[in-house]
Parts: structure tokens; sequence; C-alpha cells
């Protein structure tokens, strides 16, 4: 009796360790999703609330849990929502250059966890590497149709370069403020 057990700590192990993945993947979506509805709760009309929205469904994220992250962002619930998006430059092992950003509730707690991960000496000070990274958007397409042109029309849209991907993808690189409108050039 005790042999056909055993293994049942290992089944229930996985199942809660891809259950806490899906929960950690939420909550990130949901604060970005918060943070999004500030500018308005109509995805139609607020571009970013419209992209975090479609990464919460690629995640598979309820819809009910979404609607909420929605209404509560845009104070649609009375609760007020003070999140932060704050960035942070320093220096990996090895003189890697690093840039942070984090989405927070608390700023002084996320200083000092961010202090502890760089350690001491290795936080930067603003600009002190962000000279070194160029910050631009990337999509991912497929044409619907093999005759399709899809660099056309995002060279129109204002795609500033774009490159063969797998099977048929096609990324495009775009300035991060043009991306909606990259994407909506692109032919379905």
């Amino acid at each position: 009796m005790k042999r056909a057990d055993m293994g049942a700590q290992w089944k229930v192990k996985h199942k809660e360790a891809a259950a806490n993945a899906k929960g950690r993947t939420f909550g990130k979506l949901s604060k970005e999703i918060m943070i999004a509805a500030r500018a308005g709760a109509d995805p139609d009309m607020n571009s970013r609330l419209r992209l975090v929205v479609e990464q919460a469904k690629k995640a598979s994220m309820p819809r009910e849990t979404l609607e909420r992250a929605i209404k509560k962002g845009a104070g649609l619930l009375g609760e007020s929502v003070n999140f932060e998006r704050l960035t942070y430059e320093g220096f990996a092992p090895h003189r890697v250059p690093v840039i942070v950003e984090c989405l927070t509730d608390n700023i002084n707690r996320t200083v000092s966890e961010i202090r502890v991960l760089f350690r001491k000496g290795q936080l930067g000070a603003a600009g002190s590497v962000s000279w070194d990274f160029l910050y631009q958007g990337m999509i991912e397409a497929v044409p619907a149709a093999a005759d399709a042109d899809p660099e056309l029309a995002a060279i129109e849209a204002g795609a500033q370069d774009f490159e063969s991907a797998e099977e048929r993808a096609t990324l495009f690189l775009t300035e991060s403020t043009d991306m909606d409108a990259v994407c909506k050039a692109l032919p379905e």
C-alpha cells in the first residue's frame, strides 16, 4: 500500500509548481493591465491596454480576472491603485550592462531589493548604461496569404527594419511609439 502512494507527492509538487507559475504570470499581467488602464478602460482607444490584454489572452488569463484588473486600474471599483514604474541601471558580473524596469506599489521595498540584487557598487546612476541600449518595439507576424507583402505595409506604417524569422514569420523593428500603427498596418 505504501508503494502506490510514493509517487503521489511528486505529482502534487509538479501541479503546484505549474499553478504557482501561472499565478505569478497572471499577477504581473494584472499589474500591467492596471497601469495601462489608467489612460482609459477601452482597449480600442488605449493601444497600450490593447497590447497587454492580448498578452493576457495568450497566457489564458480568465476573463473575470482581466475585466477586474481593467476596472481596478481605471478606478471604477473605488479602490486606488498606486503602482509606479521604476528603471534601474547597473552592471552584472564581468561589467555586463543591465537595465531593470520594474512595477511596484512600494518604492522603498523595491529599492532595497534591487540594491541587494546588484550588490554594492554595481548599481549605476541614471544614464550610466542606457546610452548602450536602443528602446525599440519588435513585432512578429506571419502573413495569412502566401502572396501578401507585409514588409511593404509595415515600412509604410513606420517600421525601421525587418528580418525573416522561423516558419514564414517576419520580425519588424519599430520605434516603441510606432508599434500600434505598424501592428494595425500589417495585413491580417
